[in-house]
């Protein structure tokens, strides 16, 4: 075979007798692709050993006797503009999805390979868009709170067990564990947490061609430099918190600023 065959050969799913066969192949060319394939065999390796252990309160339930387990993450508790999310994912007992972690700590790109893969791969998923108003209305901590609690009501499959990212919720005959960090220790949760972060950063786009002044396709609503600068130049928006400081002080008494946007439920799967 020429190196152009042989790189197609360990790129596929070699046997370890066509491998052995290249070992004792003498050009140099064929001992670099093998060294490439010997490393990325070692980071696959390594991967799975990592998703493994991220798996570790899963499979936890499953000894418990628990068959469907949903992870439950939010995106956008603390920006001062734009609705928040909450995402629940229920995976398959024997999913592998490499790269998956907390969103936070991965790349757009990355986030929205893995927004893909989770969607094919997951049992059921349901998404919670929670309005501004709601915010404002019952105060950020509960609006979360609320939506997380409700959210396995539009699972497909409904979980006997969840995993949840920090918040102490409480769902009726649901066994349920909160997680500090949970988005970096469970699959489920993280993948909840692809889910939600790349749902929300999509409406914030959406968000920004209404409002293109105040720059939400890059900050998503957080109080950058140049969201500060433009709520001073032209004032709130019906996407702003009322209930968020500085906001709150901008929004003068008898003024038009009005949330109006409403919450809702999606079942993606």
């Amino acid at each position: 075979m020429n190196i152009k065959q042989i790189k197609a050969l360990l790129e596929g799913n070699p046997s370890e007798q066509e491998v052995e066969e290249l070992r004792q192949d003498e050009r140099i060319g064929v001992h670099k692709l093998l060294e490439g394939y010997y490393k990325k065999k070692k980071a696959i390796l390594v991967e799975r050993e990592r998703f493994e252990v991220l798996l570790k309160y899963e499979k936890a339930f499953y000894q418990e006797g628990y068959s469907l387990i949903a992870g439950i993450d939010e995106a956008g508790r603390g920006p001062l503009a734009g609705p928040l999310v909450v995402a629940a994912v229920v995976l398959p007992k024997n999913v592998f999805i490499s790269g998956l972690d907390d969103s936070k700590k991965i790349s757009a790109s990355k986030r929205n390979r893995l927004y893909q893969e989770v969607l094919e791969k997951a049992l059921s998923i349901a998404v919670s868009i929670v309005s501004v108003a709601d915010i404002d209305k019952y105060n950020i901590y509960m609006a979360t709170k609320r939506s997380m609690e409700n959210i396995t009501k539009y699972l497909t499959w409904a979980p006997d067990a969840i995993l949840v990212d920090a918040m102490p919720i409480e769902v009726p005959s649901t066994k349920v564990l909160s997680l500090i960090h949970g988005d970096a220790l469970s699959a489920s949760i993280a993948a909840a947490s692809i889910i939600a972060k790349v749902t929300r950063d999509e409406l914030m786009e959406r968000i920004h061609m209404e409002y293109p002044q105040y720059a939400f396709q890059s900050n998503k609503g957080y109080g950058s430099k140049e969201h500060m600068e433009a709520l001073k130049k032209y004032g709130i928006t019906c996407w702003h918190r009322q209930s968020f400081e500085p906001v709150k002080s901008m929004c003068k008494a008898g003024s038009s600023c009005i949330t109006n946007n409403k919450s809702e439920f999606t079942k993606l799967k």
